[in-house]
């Protein structure tokens, strides 16, 4: 199934994230630096606040103003290298730690294949459940550990999980619109009900919510429900996340068409962007976790995920970087598949909505607006993050729980 395609796009091992590591790296830097280039400013009271941190900013200048300048520096300069070796030891025990030997332990077994799409089926007697990922991630986030796994959970409270893993775009995937995802999405689905002579649920993550919904807008009648976890939809609410994504859009045209698809680093440096800092506390914390622990194989799992992405296809990545980022196109009910605008507000099904409290990748007013544009939508809020939600700690309790109830409510 392997293709060349894949060799036009370099691909770094995921032992040596995080990626990119130069611009975590950099970041990283660029923060100690302008920390001290920013302190006679902050001291004298130049430095400008915005106006909800006026209070704070005040108290602050006056304690400043207190201290002596050279003291301050020096004790701001050994802040600034303590965290930054902090950071740099994390991604050293990162690199160097031991990883499990294969993923024999899961249960899903591949049934089909088309291109570089592949359908797992867990198996078992329970209701068919169809899962749907995000295409810029590898799928096995929703079952990434045996203690943190989603869809191995589900088969042992009676359910039989069904994974599209879209794989990385071969030729052929590379020259696919949104609109071919979900006629590929359509043979999924006939597949899976000669399988079980059952009309499955139907979940979507991420990315993966909006090609659910739209699969689910065409095949209403073949599905017993939808469920749509941290998906976003009105990308202005909760403020845009990429505000000059048509400023960069030139440039990423040059990219597109140097390599036929968006890089995994790109889309990394893109996702960087919206908490530049994330990286550097990260890995300062993972440098103080005991490397045997179980919480530090979870670091090791969850990022080697984080870092193993996959490319995105040409036309979708101006579909969802311009069109969606760019110019809101779903919540304004422009995004077309087939010719046909995918509107939230026709679906007849049964809908659950789980929006993560504490998501930086989807606000939570980017999910609530696709919530209230279902009249029938049923709303959790999981207190998690847009990841912690499905692989976290309180993801049993937060989402897993409350999905499989509800799947169970579909059951005639």
């Amino acid at each position: 199934m392997e293709t060349t395609s894949r060799q036009k796009i370099p691909q770094t091992h995921p032992h040596w994230g995080p990626r990119p590591l130069s611009l975590h790296l950099s970041t990283a830097m660029a923060g100690m630096m302008s920390s001290l280039v920013a302190l006679p400013s902050a001291r004298n009271g130049s430095l400008p606040w915005r106006p909800e941190l006026a209070e704070t900013a005040a108290g602050l200048t006056a304690a400043l103003q207190q201290s002596e300048p050279n003291v301050l520096f020096q004790a701001v300069a050994a802040e600034c290298q303590t965290r930054l070796s902090g950071m740099l030891a994390g991604v050293k025990a990162y690199q160097a730690a031991a990883r499990p030997d294969g993923r024999a332990w899961v249960k899903g077994r591949e049934v089909w294949h088309q291109g570089t799409t592949r359908l797992l089926d867990y198996g078992g007697e329970g209701g068919p459940v169809l899962f749907v990922p995000s295409l810029v991630n590898g799928a096995h986030v929703l079952d990434l550990t045996p203690e943190r796994g989603l869809l191995g959970w589900l088969w042992n409270q009676g359910h039989r999980p069904f994974l599209v893993d879209w794989g990385a775009p071969g030729d052929g995937e590379l020259a696919f619109s949104l609109s071919d995802y979900i006629s590929r999405l359509r043979d999924v689905l006939d597949v899976l009900e000669d399988r079980t002579d059952q009309q499955p649920a139907l979940v979507g993550y991420c990315m993966g919510g909006d090609l659910a919904l739209a699969l689910g807008q065409q095949r209403q009648g073949n599905l017993t429900g939808l469920a749509l976890l941290a998906t976003p939809w009105d990308f202005t609410a909760g403020g845009q996340q990429w505000p000059a994504i048509e400023a960069l859009m030139p440039g990423l045209e040059n990219i597109l068409q140097a390599f036929g698809a968006l890089p995994v680093d790109v889309l990394q440096a893109l996702f960087a962007a919206l908490d530049p800092g994330l990286a550097q506390r990260k890995f300062c914390y993972f440098a103080t976790l005991d490397p045997e622990s179980d919480e530090a194989a979870h670091f090791v799992a969850l990022e080697d995920w984080v870092n193993d992405g996959v490319p995105l296809a040409t036309a979708v990545a101006r579909d969802c970087l311009l069109g969606w980022y760019g110019n809101n196109s779903t919540a304004r009910g422009e995004w077309l598949i087939d010719g046909q605008a995918v509107d939230p507000g026709s679906l007849r099904l049964p809908v659950l909505a789980a929006i993560p409290e504490n998501d930086r990748i989807v606000p939570a007013a980017s999910a609530q607006a696709l919530a209230d544009a279902i009249p029938q939508a049923r709303v959790i809020r999981p207190a998690a993050g847009h990841i912690g939600m499905v692989v976290g700690q309180r993801g049993k309790s937060g989402l897993w729980q409350p999905l499989s109830d509800w799947l169970d409510g579909l059951r005639p």
